[in-house]
């Protein structure tokens, strides 16, 4: 089927739909940035950059996609992420970036697509949105509008279920129009963990390289350097007796016990986020291994590469050799693991007439 991605970021979600028969041929997304490495990835996709909320760029997306069966969409989600400022109800639907989604129903109005994938973070299904003169969740919405042509299903998954070596919680809405049949995959058995995934990798320390392709560790404030390598593996630096974080003045610093952690070798990775560049955010350190002089190594940010890895990118992701590494981490860090969804669309097939 042909398809249509909206707010496609750098397409990372979509790396191995062409393995499940989806062929995405239009394209949007607001960041130039973003948008320049789309275009790199998928050469032959239509990409528009723009802003879905400028009637001009609506159109184009609208003209280009006459033909598409298949709609993939990932709003913008930190309006409603529990990371951000947007904590409850009245502050989400105040937020703007929220409204991205009637823009998706918009599109679905005028296409009609076969099937209709959406995916945000789990807030999606429980904040209510304005609709007609009161307020339903985004499910209830979808069903008043296309709920005679289409069956809907959505749910929170967890990427872990399906294979990726990482716990990522994510809405998905599924659409889907008579004559198909779109059941949710089945759960793995046993999940894969950072020492799965990652475990094999040469050991660096801040601001060393390796000879795998990004497999390069940044630099790091020395004194941060410091309180992780005498920071245990799967525990906060704010736990240590001498070498806790602290101002220059060696007053201690107040922060959660989720910032300058370590992450555990024998579990999925947390959550990747945006700001998996920096020590102090959350639970973004190297699980580390005890060394003879009793410091811990590896004190310092996940590489570009181990962050590909446990996304569930291809260990050859063939992005620029000049692609800078914040834009790396930051697509990283917003996107949905390519592997979860490769499997749900995966079980999407067609009934016998």
């Amino acid at each position: 089927m042909k398809g249509l991605s909206l707010f496609s970021g750098s397409g990372i979600g979509e790396t191995y739909l062409s393995q499940v028969g989806i062929d995405i041929v239009v394209a949007n997304e607001i960041i130039e940035k973003r948008a320049q490495l789309y275009k790199h990835l998928y050469p032959t996709c239509n990409m528009i950059c723009g802003d879905i909320r400028d009637n001009n760029i609506f159109d184009q997306i609208i003209s280009n996609s006459k033909n598409v069966e298949f709609l993939i969409a990932s709003p913008p989600c930190q309006g409603m992420s529990i990371a951000g400022k947007n904590r409850h109800q009245n502050t989400m639907v105040e937020d703007p970036r929220n409204y991205l989604i009637y823009y998706v129903i918009k599109a679905i109005t005028i296409l009609k697509p076969k099937c209709v994938l959406i995916e945000n973070v789990p807030a999606l299904l429980k904040i209510k949105f304005p609709y007609k003169k009161g307020t339903l969740t985004i499910l209830d919405i979808l069903d008043k509008e296309f709920g005679k042509d289409y069956k809907i299903d959505g749910k929170v998954v967890d990427a872990a279920d399906y294979g990726v070596p990482q716990t990522r919680l994510r809405a998905i809405i599924k659409m889907h129009s008579d004559g198909s049949c779109w059941p949710w995959p089945k759960v793995t058995e046993k999940k894969l963990t950072v020492r799965d995934a990652i475990g094999d990798l040469p050991s660096l320390e801040a601001g060393e390289h390796s000879n795998i392709k990004w497999h390069y560790a940044r630099e790091h404030d020395k004194r941060h350097i410091e309180w992780m390598k005498h920071t245990p593996t799967g525990q906060s630096a704010f736990s240590n007796k001498i070498y806790y974080p602290q101002k220059i003045d060696g007053t201690r610093i107040k922060g959660y016990e989720s910032s300058y952690r370590r992450i555990r070798w024998d579990e999925p990775a947390p959550t990747i986020t945006m700001r998996n560049d920096a020590i102090s955010s959350q639970r973004n350190v190297h699980p580390g291994r005890l060394k003879k002089d009793g410091t811990y190594s590896d004190a310092r940010v996940l590489t570009p590469y181990e962050l590909m890895v446990l996304t569930s990118l291809p260990k050859d992701w063939n992005i620029p050799d000049d692609t800078s590494e914040i834009l790396i981490r930051q697509v990283i860090g917003e996107s949905i693991p390519p592997l979860m969804v490769k499997k749900i669309v995966g079980e999407l097939s067609w009934l016998k007439k």
